[in-house]
């Protein structure tokens, strides 16, 4: 980044992305100040972990506990000095959050990125960098995924508040001359991510010998990024900010599901049982990314390929992760 350090806000400091993030940061010698609300959807001791690690990397870091949608909590993060820019991770990702209370889901996706953006016009904050998604580009067939395709047909709320972020930011920089880049993210996985997600859920139902369902018949296809490579995106991004930015970080390669099970069982050694199941509301049948732009603009591109990443990840779950998981068990299910 650049040779002078930066000072680096992150909402959703606690989670998966959040906290590789942080941790790269600090141990450049930047200073970092997280915000977090340890959402109960996300088992608060995976959260306190990921924090455990923050901190140890040593350097100047300052959490605070609180919600997005909350001006008091946003402006603690400017207490002591404004920092140079903002990374706006915090959002609702999990779908059945979104299918039993959509009204708070939405509100702290679309609210929360509201607030945020308005803290860093009353705080004079020079730039943000947006998690956004793939999904907002909707149903597809044409691959790769090109940020000039369009993207205003998504099929799920959580596409849609993404969307609405993208919008947002992009208005805030016309009208107040904030730097905005929304990145729009292609299954993002690696060590510590969200139990929930595919790869995480996958690789523990195979390890408890338990039969693992591939909806959409086994045939919906993602394009995986392995978590370091979305780092070195983010920080990329934030060295380029100027005006509104756009760019899509994946792999830029599509896996089945069934290649992705397949994959597990090879770099595992596990026996994987899987039964096909139909496809889940809202999905969509393939995500693809372009990276094109990203490539010319950012000089950013992905390392780690799906087996190395898998074989990463496996490492990871087998040496520690099945054990934390597993501690974290009875607040999951409270």
């Amino acid at each position: 980044m650049n040779e002078k350090p930066l000072h680096i806000a992150i909402t959703g400091v606690a989670g998966f992305i959040g906290s590789h993030l942080a941790q790269s940061l600090l141990q450049d010698g930047h200073s970092v100040v997280g915000l977090d609300n340890f959402d109960p959807l996300y088992p608060r001791p995976l959260k306190e972990h990921n924090l455990s690690l923050i901190r140890d990397c040593g350097g100047e870091f300052c959490f605070i506990e609180g919600d997005v949608r909350s001006p008091e909590a946003l402006d603690r993060m400017a207490a002591d000095r404004a920092p140079d820019a903002v990374i706006h991770l915090a959002a609702c990702a999990d779908m059945l959050q979104a299918a039993n209370d959509p009204v708070s889901y939405t509100d702290v996706n679309v609210s929360g990125t509201l607030q945020l953006l308005e803290f860093c016009v009353r705080h004079k904050v020079p730039g943000v960098v947006f998690a956004s998604s793939c999904l907002v580009y909707g149903e597809r067939t044409e691959v790769p995924f090109k940020e000039t395709d369009p993207a205003c047909t998504p099929r799920s709320l959580y596409a849609a508040t993404k969307l609405a972020g993208e919008q947002l930011l992009h208005a805030y920089s016309k009208l107040h001359g904030l730097n905005t880049t929304c990145l729009r993210f292609f299954t993002v996985y690696g060590p510590r991510q969200r139990p929930t997600m595919a790869i995480h859920r996958f690789v523990e139902l195979a390890t408890e010998g338990k039969c693992i369902e591939l909806h959409g018949h086994g045939k919906v296809a993602r394009d995986f990024s392995y978590i370091s490579d979305i780092v070195s995106g983010v920080r990329l991004a934030l060295e380029r900010m100027g005006g509104y930015q756009l760019y899509n970080l994946g792999y830029s390669e599509a896996f089945s599901l069934l290649e992705l099970v397949e994959t597990i069982r090879k770099v595992s050694g596990l026996t994987v049982n899987y039964r096909l199941r139909p496809e889940h509301p809202g999905d969509v049948n393939i995500t693809y990314a372009g990276i094109d732009l990203a490539r010319q603009r950012l000089g950013w591109s992905p390392k780690v390929g799906l087996q190395e990443g898998l074989t990463l990840f496996v490492r990871w779950y087998q040496e520690s992760g099945r054990k934390i998981a597993l501690a974290s068990r009875p607040h999951m299910n409270s």
